[in-house]
């Protein structure tokens, strides 16, 4: 079983692959591997897609890959490999991003929009920067082990309003609920970094390589 972590210059990936290399040995989970190609992403058992910046870049640089991102929607729609996108690889899940003015396609797979965050406490800085308490909406198997309380490590200026309610799977409090976690089927996306987010975060990244939607 492979686990494909995408790499489209969108990022330093050594946390993301440590991490994820960490828990797929200790369940015996099979490979991680980093890449671009779009064969081995089309083939893989799993896929990962992070990102790191702004909306309209990132969706830029998956495109600059020729073939990278109908490899992905080959592996995700068509054959329902597990798919975990994290920051800004979860936001280009939305059906569009609106940053800097800027109205950017999503891949639409969850509908909604990627907006700028917009607290209702002055006192709060942006960008979100640091540890916050997740607060679980609903449970999901990506979810096992994980409650609301648990803390999870954030960077972001901007969030995915999702007007499917049912999709948002976890949020936190900054100065108003924030999505943390949306899924569908067989997509799961997280707004915070689970490499970053110590056990909390690797818990997770061990039930993604697990399930089996």
């Amino acid at each position: 079983m492979t686990c494909a972590i995408i790499d489209y210059n969108s990022g330093n990936l050594r946390s993301a692959e440590k991490s994820f290399q960490r828990m797929a040995a200790e369940l015996d989970a099979g490979d991680v591997v980093v890449t671009s190609d779009p064969d081995v992403v089309a083939g893989a058992d799993r896929i990962v897609l992070p990102g790191v910046g702004a909306f309209a870049d990132c969706r830029a640089g998956l495109a600059s890959y020729d073939g990278l991102f109908e490899a992905i929607e080959q592996a995700v729609l068509n054959r329902g490999a597990p798919f975990l996108g994290i920051c800004v690889g979860m936001q280009m899940m939305a059906t569009r991003g609106l940053e800097h003015g800027l109205d950017t396609p999503g891949f639409d797979w969850i509908t909604g929009e990627v907006v700028q965050l917009e607290p209702n406490d002055p006192a709060l800085k942006i960008p979100h920067m640091g540890w916050n308490e997740l607060v679980v909406d609903r449970p999901h198997p990506v979810l096992e082990g994980i409650a609301s309380g648990d803390h999870a490590y954030f960077v972001q200026s901007y969030q995915f309003v999702t007007d499917a309610p049912e999709c948002r799977l976890a949020h936190v409090d900054y100065g108003g609920a924030v999505t943390a976690m949306v899924g569908r089927d067989n997509m799961v996306g997280t707004q915070f970094h689970p490499e970053k987010s110590q056990s909390t975060g690797l818990r997770l990244i061990g039930n993604f390589l697990k399930w089996k939607p």
